[in-house]
């Protein structure tokens, strides 16, 4: 699985994004790309994120997100809010070998529509692109999360703060 963050703008997405990055790294997702505004102050810190705490989520800027879209090989799934409920294609999903799970930004051109596979939902109402994002992975990976074993380990803990570096 990979993901492709649509119109990334720096004066407004960067915290978003940011997040996006991280749920899914936390699903073990290989890479996300990202188009719009191109942003190393954003690219770095995930892969700080990555020196830090393990991990090896790739992040990459994509100038023509149509070109990069089209030349996929693989599925393209649309995560929005006007698609199909996703659960009635997750387990179909599940058995693609390669996927691009596409979450917008500003508005998305219909052309994003046309060329997805899957045009998909966790809701037909307003919401988060992070929370549809770590709805939809956390069904598609089976409710597992990866394990990562970096500089910073945060051990389970009910209470407190149990770190542990190497």
């Amino acid at each position: 699985m990979k993901i492709f963050r649509l119109h990334h703008r720096i004066r407004r997405d960067p915290r978003i994004d940011t997040h996006l990055a991280l749920v899914s790294r936390i699903f073990g997702v290989k890479a996300i790309y990202y188009s719009g505004d191109k942003d190393n102050d954003y690219e770095e810190s995930i892969n700080n994120v990555n020196k830090k705490f393990g991990g090896s989520l790739k992040v990459e800027y994509v100038k023509d997100d149509i070109k990069f879209i089209k030349g996929f090989n693989g599925i393209k799934i649309h995560l929005t809010v006007y698609g199909l409920d996703f659960r009635k294609k997750i387990n179909e999903l599940k058995s693609k070998k390669d996927a691009l799970l596409i979450v917008g930004g500003e508005k998305v051109p219909p052309e994003i529509y046309k060329l997805a596979d899957y045009n998909l939902s966790v809701s037909n109402q307003p919401h988060s692109e992070v929370g549809a994002l770590s709805i939809f992975l956390y069904e598609f990976f089976d409710k597992k999360f990866k394990k990562f074993k970096g500089k910073i380990n945060i051990k389970e803990s009910e209470k407190g703060k149990i770190i542990e570096k190497s």
